[in-house]
């Protein structure tokens, strides 16, 4: 079910949630955390469908911020979706005009759920500093997307250089098989160390940027980037040691061949991650995540 409310406030917004969960028996302690979608001026609809997936694995309710920027006026239009519009969240867009978008962080505020965590997620262009941002500043876990961003590359080196706990990017969360799968090759015999790394990919991807930062920091040992424009994101990692390499090719962005010495080829289904997967995944942890903190503010630097 989908309510409009034209020309409102975020405290009638509150009132109606209350009396729809009243009538409809929704239980607002069910809801494990608050998901703050700033989307800018792209649209919404990907977002929140990502996020109605998300909610089935984690209940949350779901603040959308949308300016509108056709309006010049100070007012606020909103939108509520509970049902099957939601997944198993309450969803609100808002639509501020004229100043009230620069107020963003003072409109979610009586739509928050007490003693909750606040999760903020930019699903498009990311802010200079999504810790010091309005949004940002109130959420425990701050996501980012430089995949979507429209100079991927730059935002990614840009959320290097303020990064502070509890930032996390989607790009990071995209290769998080690719890291288990080579992490559990070089565990097995022999034990050699790595003496160069070739990461090939999509040329501005910043997922290819963000495994060779990886590899970079944990091995210590040269890595090489090979980017390929209309690639398939991520598409070959190369681990080369004194025995032979460890080659994990990924060409058509759907089915992955492992090669090692003296071993059979391995064939892995390993598909490009889709963003709700991705989301998904994120939502499970509140805490910082100290290895995509190295990789972003060390193992990028050894890449220069």
């Amino acid at each position: 079910m989908i309510i409009e409310m034209p020309s409102t406030t975020t405290n009638d917004v509150n009132k109606r949630l209350v009396k729809l969960r009243d009538e409809g028996g929704a239980v607002a302690l069910g809801r494990v955390l608050t998901l703050i979608v700033d989307v800018g001026t792209s649209d919404v609809e990907e977002a929140i469908e990502a996020a109605n997936f998300a909610s089935r694995e984690h209940p949350c309710r779901v603040i959308v911020i949308a300016p509108n920027n056709r309006r010049a006026a100070d007012s606020l239009d909103a939108q509520i979706r509970i049902g099957g519009d939601a997944g198993a969240s309450e969803v609100v867009v808002l639509h501020p005009s004229g100043a009230l978008r620069e107020h963003g962080d003072t409109l979610v505020i009586p739509l928050l759920l007490p003693d909750a965590p606040i999760v903020a997620w930019w699903p498009y262009e990311v802010p200079a500093n999504p810790a010091s941002d309005p949004i940002g500043r109130m959420a425990q876990r701050r996501i980012t997307d430089s995949t979507e961003c429209s100079h991927p590359l730059g935002a990614l080196h840009q959320l290097a250089t303020v990064y502070e706990p509890g930032d996390t990017d989607l790009a990071w969360t995209r290769i998080t098989l690719w890291r288990g799968l080579l992490a559990a090759a070089l565990d097995q015999p022999p034990y050699e160390p790595v003496t160069k790394v070739v990461v090939a990919g999509e040329s501005t991807h910043p997922s290819v940027d963000l495994l060779a930062a990886w590899l970079a920091q944990e091995l210590r040992c040269p890595v090489e980037i090979e980017r390929k424009k209309d690639a398939p994101a991520i598409t070959l990692v190369r681990l080369e040691r004194k025995s032979g390499s460890i080659v994990l090719d990924r060409p058509d962005g759907k089915t992955a061949a492992l090669r090692q010495p003296g071993q059979p080829e391995h064939r892995i289904s390993l598909p490009i991650r889709q963003l709700a997967e991705c989301l998904a995944e994120e939502l499970r942890r509140l805490d910082s995540d100290e290895v995509y903190a190295d990789a972003l503010t060390k193992g990028l630097a050894r890449l220069a």
